[in-house]
């Protein structure tokens, strides 16, 4: 069973990245960050450039993008580092949880049990 990405051959990985095997120092991607589109594509694009371009209308995980794609992560986060630097995607984080204090919990727990 073939693997998406995986059994790629690597001139056309090469090729899409420009000889690129790591995005540009100092994206902002991890796998959970969502891309959204600035623009709409543009003729002469390259055929992935649109394909993100397209699903990141609504806001898109990387990892979704790399799965739709049938591109490994790193290929994919250099593709969105090109299109950030053009000023075409942005980049947006998903919000942390909030830490809980762990003395609110135990206070919590204990009111509990009183109850």
């Amino acid at each position: 069973m073939s693997r998406p990405g995986r059994d790629d051959l690597p001139d056309r990985l090469y090729t899409l990245t420009g000889g690129r095997s790591r995005s540009a120092p100092g994206t902002p991607f991890d796998l959970v960050t969502l891309m959204v589109a600035e623009s709409q594509p543009v003729p002469g694009m390259q055929s992935e450039h649109v394909a993100i371009l397209r699903l990141t209308e609504r806001p898109t995980a990387v990892v979704e993008i790399a799965a739709e794609l049938r591109l490994p992560v790193s290929i994919t986060k250099v593709l969105l580092s090109d299109l950030l630097a053009a000023g075409r995607v942005s980049a947006r984080h998903p919000h942390k949880a909030a830490q809980i204090d762990p003395d609110i919990l135990e206070q919590v727990l204990v009111g509990l049990r009183n109850l």
